[in-house]
């Protein structure tokens, strides 16, 4: 079983955000200008024993590996940027890959999508465009990605790395992608890739006819109430203010049954994205630890029936502070997300083990 979490590096400083937003400005500079919107709304949300980090530190890097294997984590997924050949927010895994530590399990997620200035309150302003110039971009990006592929802490399905592209349905044609990608990685040594679409934010049916291996679920944990839906119209008429608002979901929002690839469960620890975008951003209310806890023993339960070896949990994320949305200790509960995450995983693998003949 693989329980996998996002992995964002948004937390150092780089020339474009220098550019764009002010200098020295990281995913924290949002975090701590947060603050309350509405009665009961937490926040600012801050860190507790890791502190405020930079990225570009070894030690810190370690630090979030230690943690995230004590409590029962078997790998970072990080986000990946690739823009027709220029990169951005590179450093803390080139830094991973070229040191070889921390010694911990990864992967990597295409983040295939155009920039905008959302994390600033600025969503309509285009920071970097997402572009797909062609094949010979598909092959300097594979190339770029060829010795994490070949790393021996990459994570591998059935023998292949595994690479998730966030927006497999922006591609302009996803079937001819997931073809050359194959044939260069059959080219270069590998037995392929395991190739994992994105679904639930965006729809894409034909995920399967276009040749991915997978899918991931990714749909907000928001229970659906008629007092959200009342609130989200009389907002919608400018009677009320946002954020919106809707209660953390009860019950895990599930993939939909298909037996064509399996489709791994998506569990979200929570969610606010207002540090970013102010009354502009959404919120899930009344979420606990506990009620995590509860969204991630269905996630492992669902991972469980899909096919050994392809059996897989996503968290999203393991820290991304300014949606309100990370595993890592903060000043309110401490590690009791993690703590939640060790328990139903013990519990998880304990029940996998009495199946066995």
């Amino acid at each position: 079983m693989e329980v996998l979490a996002h992995y964002l590096p948004q937390f150092h400083p780089v020339p474009e955000n220098d550019e764009w937003w002010e200098p020295g400005f990281t995913e924290w500079t949002n975090v701590t200008r947060a603050h309350r919107l509405f009665r009961g709304h937490v926040q600012p949300h801050l860190p507790s024993e890791l502190g405020f980090y930079d990225l570009r530190v070894p030690e810190t890097r370690q630090a979030q590996a230690d943690l995230a294997l004590r409590y029962g984590l078997t790998g970072f997924c990080y986000w990946h940027y690739w823009f027709g050949g220029r990169r951005i927010l590179e450093r803390p895994f080139e830094e991973v890959l070229a040191s070889g530590e921390p010694d911990f399990p990864f992967c990597l997620a295409w983040a295939n999508q155009t920039w905008s200035g959302i994390w600033h309150g600025a969503p309509d302003r285009v920071l970097i465009e997402q572009t797909y110039p062609g094949p010979d971009d598909e092959a300097r990006h594979f190339e770029h990605l060829l010795p994490a592929f070949e790393d021996s802490r990459y994570i591998r399905v059935d023998g292949r790395p595994l690479l998730f592209i966030y927006k497999p349905a922006d591609l302009p044609d996803p079937g001819g992608f997931v073809q050359h990608w194959q044939d260069m990685a059959r080219a270069s040594g590998l037995n392929g890739l395991y190739l994992v679409a994105s679904l639930g934010e965006d729809k894409y049916p034909t995920y399967v006819e276009d040749g991915f291996d997978a899918a991931v679920w990714y749909k907000f944990p928001f229970g659906e109430t008629r007092t959200s839906w009342v609130r989200e119209r009389l907002q919608a008429r400018g009677y009320v203010r946002g954020p919106r608002r809707y209660p953390y979901a009860p019950h895990l929002p599930e993939p939909p049954p298909d037996g064509r690839r399996p489709i791994f469960p998506c569990v979200y620890p929570n969610w606010d994205n207002t540090p970013r975008s102010g009354r502009g951003g959404v919120v899930a209310t009344d979420s606990t630890p506990e009620r995590f806890g509860g969204h991630l023993r269905r996630g492992l339960e669902i991972a469980s029936t899909l096919p050994e070896g392809q059996q897989i949990v996503v968290i999203k994320s393991w820290n991304e502070w300014a949606e309100g949305n990370y595993l890592e200790p903060d000043a309110e509960t401490g590690r009791q997300r993690l703590e939640m995450v060790a328990s139903e995983v013990e519990r998880a693998r304990a029940r996998l083990v009495d199946r066995r003949p």
